[in-house]
C-alpha cells in the first residue's frame, strides 16, 4: 500500500454487482489488523456479512446504512468490550484499525463507506441483533465494501488547510 492510496480514498455508496473475493476481503482484514493499539490490546473482531438478506438487515439498522444493502459484503468492526488493557483507549484502536481497511480497500481498487454505529446504544443493538453478536461485542460501524459503480471522487488532497496547524518552536 502507498500514501496515494490516503489521497485516492473516497467514501463510495454506489457498486456494481460484482463480487468482492475472499482474498480482497483477507487482504483488508489483515490491514485492519495491523494497527497500532493502546497496550497491544487489539479490542477488534470482524463479521464479514455477504448474505443478501443480512445485508438488508443492516442497511435498515441505523438510518445511514443504506449503502450496505446495495454492497457485495460488509465487513462489521466489533469492539470487545470486556478483558482490556487500557479500555479507555479501545474506541481509539478501533479507529485506526478501520481506518488501515479503508484505505486497504481503496489500495486494491475497491469502495468502501464507513457507517457510524458506536457509540448509539440504539444503533450497537439493532446491528448486533441484526448479526446475531454475543454481548461483550460491541459493533463499532459498518463498511460497505464493493466494486465502485462510478470512478470515486476523492476529496483527500483538497482537505490540507494551513489555518489548521498551529506551529510551536
Amino acid at each position: 500500500m502507498t500514501v496515494r492510496a490516503i489521497f485516492d480514498r473516497a467514501s463510495v455508496r454506489q457498486f456494481t454487482d460484482d463480487a468482492v473475493s475472499d482474498r480482497q476481503v483477507e487482504g483488508m482484514l489483515r490491514a485492519a489488523m495491523a494497527a497500532p493499539s493502546a497496550c497491544n490490546q487489539q479490542p477488534w473482531e470482524f463479521y464479514v456479512v455477504r448474505d443478501r438478506e443480512t445485508l438488508e438487515r443492516l442497511a435498515k439498522a441505523t438510518p445511514y446504512a443504506a449503502p450496505t444493502g446495495r454492497a457485495a459484503c460488509c465487513i462489521v468492526p466489533c469492539m470487545r468490550t470486556s478483558g482490556l488493557t487500557a479500555p479507555e483507549c479501545a474506541q481509539q484502536d478501533m479507529g485506526a484499525c478501520v481506518e488501515n481497511l479503508l484505505l486497504a480497500a481503496a489500495d486494491l481498487g475497491l469502495g468502501a463507506c464507513w457507517q457510524a454505529v458506536y457509540p448509539s446504544r440504539d444503533r450497537v443493538d439493532n446491528v448486533r441483533a441484526a448479526l446475531g453478536a454475543p454481548d461483550g461485542l460491541d459493533p463499532f460501524c459498518l463498511v460497505a465494501v464493493g466494486v465502485p459503480a462510478t470512478d470515486p471522487i476523492p476529496s483527500g488532497v483538497k482537505r490540507y488547510d494551513e489555518s489548521r496547524v498551529h506551529r510551536v518552536g
